[in-house]
């Protein structure tokens, strides 16, 4: 079992930033990445950001440029820069086995962008 908790979501103007974390814990010697995924309002969940055991990263178009998924040991951070409106939702953490599968997914941490 993995458990992940994360944190550091909350309310930013346009143009802000925040920092989100997701510390993991129990049996992380199988995990082959983790990834930050989102979910706003009246839309499917997608995936944002993810990084590979090996340091390896993805990201969605929509926050190339933008956003920075980083490691360090158990802890996986999404740094957000230049916020729009469009980033509001709720950011969850998950850990994959595969390549494509999440198998364990944090309780979520919600980003508000708003003026």
């Amino acid at each position: 079992q993995v458990q992940l908790v994360e944190s550091g979501g909350g309310l930013v103007q346009p143009g802000g930033s925040l920092r989100l974390s997701c510390a993991a814990s129990g049996s992380l010697f199988s995990i082959n990445g983790m990834g930050w995924h989102r979910q706003a309002p009246g839309k499917e969940r997608e995936l944002v950001a993810d990084i590979s055991s090996r340091g390896r990263t993805n990201y969605a178009d929509s926050v190339k440029g933008r956003f920075t998924i980083s490691r360090d040991k158990t802890v996986v951070y999404l740094q957000m820069n230049s916020l729009s409106p469009e980033d509001t939702a709720v950011y969850y953490c998950a850990a994959r086995y595969g390549s494509t599968t999440y198998a364990y997914w944090g309780q979520g941490t919600q980003v508000t962008v708003s003026s």
